[in-house]
Order: structure tokens, then sequence, then C-alpha cells
């Protein structure tokens, strides 16, 4: 197969799809993954795909990638980060966590603590902390989007306001040159935004590929956070904007 036509396809399968891993790609060409590695970054050079750890994927303002391939990207990555956020809360704390991959990993590290209480709108997360006996976990009532376990809605916001708690995760689809949040689903945003109020800490979780990717809704700013954890520096605009604010950025 020539390399022009293996290009098309890739594009078609991530057209299809949203994100593709490298190693789908081997498989289905049957080549190494350096040839595959070439292969997207030069798709990425002409700009028809943006690279990802792993994989590559389709950038949209609004339409968010597919659940299951979230879950896969930048994985390691958000296990990082997990690791060193919940360092960051102490035993017997409350707290809220949103919609999204990477709050559902923290989710996982938060499993040693004790005595957390927890209101969230993630049916995962509150599937994975349910395990713990000795954990409090609320789940807010709203609308259940299928697609990935997120409750949200009015009847959600309305929810999150009840409560007043020690700390809120918060995960988050992309972050703008300007530091705005920006996600894919204003009623998610809805809901974030009535956790970030409600909360007495912001922590904000975001692995490097998420600076510079495009969703049309915005959240708020990343100068509301009080603490934002991440892989990789973030661009300079970034840190300067969150040192203005004194936010403290964690770099895992």
């Amino acid at each position: 197969m020539s390399q022009k036509r293996r290009l098309d396809q890739i594009m078609e399968m991530i057209q299809r799809n949203g994100f593709v891993t490298t190693e789908q790609l081997v498989e289905k060409f049957q080549v190494t993954p350096q040839t595959i590695r070439r292969d997207l970054n030069e798709l990425a050079g002409q700009n028809r795909l943006r690279r990802h750890h792993g994989g590559a994927g389709i950038d949209s303002s609004t339409v968010n990638t597919a659940y299951q391939d979230r879950k896969i990207m930048n994985l390691e990555a958000k296990e990082r980060i997990a690791q060193a956020l919940v360092q960051h809360v102490p035993d017997n704390a409350s707290m809220f966590i949103n919609i999204g991959t990477t709050t559902e990993t923290i989710a996982r590290a938060l499993l040693h603590k004790r005595g957390l209480s927890v209101v969230t709108n993630n049916l995962h997360v509150a599937s994975i902390l349910s395990a713990k006996e000795d954990f409090h976990i609320i789940i807010a009532g709203g609308e259940v989007r299928n697609r990935d376990g997120g409750i949200v809605g009015e009847a959600a916001v309305d929810f999150i306001n009840q409560f007043k708690m020690d700390y809120g995760i918060i995960g988050i689809s992309g972050i703008h040159s300007d530091g705005s949040l920006l996600d894919f689903d204003y009623r998610e945003v809805r809901v974030a935004q009535s956790i970030i109020a409600n909360s007495n800490e912001v922590l904000l979780a975001a692995d490097h590929s998420k600076f510079g990717r495009n969703a049309m809704v915005r959240l708020g700013s990343i100068a509301q956070a009080d603490h934002v954890f991440t892989d990789a520096p973030p661009p300079e605009p970034i840190r300067k904007l969150l040192s203005s604010n004194d936010v403290e950025l964690h770099i895992i």
C-alpha cells in the first residue's frame, strides 16, 4: 500500500472514531510503530489531526472525543497527575468531583484515603468510590448522558448548590491560550461552575494535551483554580496568568 493511501485510510479511521491508537494502526496496516509515527507526524504537520501520547485524533470545538478513546489517551500522565493531586487531599475531607476520565483516574487514586465525603455528577466516580465502606458518596440528580455516565442539567446544578465542600476536583476538555477553561456541553459547564463556586479550594487536573485544545463552551478561567496539576510546563502566557493570580502550579 502506498503511503498516500495509508494516510487517507488513517484519516478515515480517525474521522469515524474520533481517536485511534498507534497500536490499532500498526495492527491494521501491518507496519512498524516507527512508520505509523512518521505518518501521524506528517498528517499533524498538514494540520489534519492532532498527535496525542499513544495515538492521534481530530480536534473539534463542537464534539468531544469518544469516551472509550479518552479513557486511554495520556493515561500514564493522568495517573501521575492523580497521584500528585490526592496527596493534597487529607483524610476525612469533603469534595466535589466532576465529569471526565481524568477525574475517574483521580477517584481510583483516592481509594487509599479514609473517611471522604464526595458529591459527584459522575456515575463512574460514584461506582469507583462506593467500594470504600468509610466513604460517604452522594450522587447529583439530573439527566444521565449515556455516552459517559455524566449527570447534567438544571436539577444537577440545584443539587450542587446545596453543598459547600472543602475541595472541588475539576477536569476540563480544553484550555485556551488566554486561560479560558473550555468544554463541549453547556449543561456540564453549568454544573462545573456551581462546583467551583461552592468549593473552598479548586483543584484543576489537566494533562498537557488540554492546553491549546479547542471546545466551544467557556466554563471560566484557569485563574479561578487554587491549584493546577499537569504533566508538562504550560505555555508561557498560562504560567504568567497563574503566577499573577497566585495559583499554585504542580508539574508532575
